[in-house]
């Protein structure tokens, strides 16, 4: 299995979200992951045009890394921007968003994560839905083109109503009949909504593409109670060959959490940790 990678999801904004171990020094977060052994970084990005994208590019290259996603959940917690929104303004712009994001991950060959930036259930389920599959409509085609992969992410029931497990994302993506749409699976989220993450990730199949990985409390995998032996053995059955990325809280600190996650997968995934340089 040593075809799947890892990745360290580092914030170029500050941002309130707690689930991300750098946050503010974006560069500082690129540096530690190479140095530690990661083969990528996860970007959350509030905003693409706000950004330094030649920097980024500039980081990246340096570091040696690559970036599996964008993220763009501060889109939702910071300027309120919902793919399903009610208001026609806010989804407008919601969307208007979400193409600056397919863009900018265009350029860097990553996928953009729909996560809360779907919205919460506002009316009722069905018409928020039918709302979503709108913005998608118009999402879709864009990526196609743009040859970049659109990923939903169930969420669990106490950050939002909509979309809590993977059937009802892959309800979605089948409703949506596009290439470019798949499923970004959460173990965090999975131990609370899943009956079995080993089943969750099984029906998933070949539409999913991205995983995170987190304990059962948040914390770095090995500080929880989730099996990830399992788990990895499961994403071998199925094929999976994309990345790990570490969505975790960073406690005790930045540097101690992003070390235990590599300490613990990589040796699930065949190969052994290998800092290479100043954080070892």
């Amino acid at each position: 299995m040593a075809a799947v990678k890892l990745s360290l999801v580092v914030s170029i904004d500050d941002t309130a979200f707690d689930a991300v171990a750098v946050r503010g020094s974006w560069q500082d977060g690129i540096r530690m992951a190479a140095e530690l052994g990661y083969d990528g970084v996860e970007l959350a990005i509030r905003d693409p045009q706000q950004i330094d994208a030649n920097a980024v590019a500039r980081a990246l290259r340096d570091a040696r890394l690559h970036i599996p996603a964008v993220g763009t959940g501060q889109a939702f917690l910071k300027d309120g921007l919902s793919l399903s929104h009610q208001d026609e303004g806010i989804r407008a712009r919601a969307i208007e968003r979400m193409e600056a994001h397919i863009h900018l991950a265009a350029r860097f060959g990553a996928a953009v994560i729909i996560g809360l930036l779907r919205g919460r259930i506002s009316g009722n389920r069905a018409a928020t839905a039918s709302r979503l599959d709108a913005s998608l409509h118009t999402l879709l085609p864009i990526a196609e083109r743009e040859k970049v992969s659109i990923l939903i992410e169930p969420i669990n029931r106490y950050e939002t109503d909509f979309l809590a497990r993977i059937e009802d994302v892959l309800a979605v993506v089948d409703r949506m009949g596009s290439p470019a749409l798949g499923v970004l699976a959460d173990t965090f989220h999975m131990n609370i909504e899943e009956t079995s993450i080993e089943q969750a990730l099984r029906l998933a199949g070949q539409r999913l593409r991205l995983v995170h990985a987190a304990d059962s409390n948040r914390l770095a995998p090995g500080w929880g109670h989730l099996d990830f032996a399992s788990i990895v053995g499961t994403l071998r059955d199925i094929g999976y060959r994309g990345f790990l990325s570490a969505e975790i809280l960073p406690r005790p600190d930045p540097l101690a959490a992003t070390r235990q996650t590599i300490a613990h997968l990589r040796p699930l995934l065949g190969k052994a940790a290998h800092p290479k340089g100043g954080y070892a």
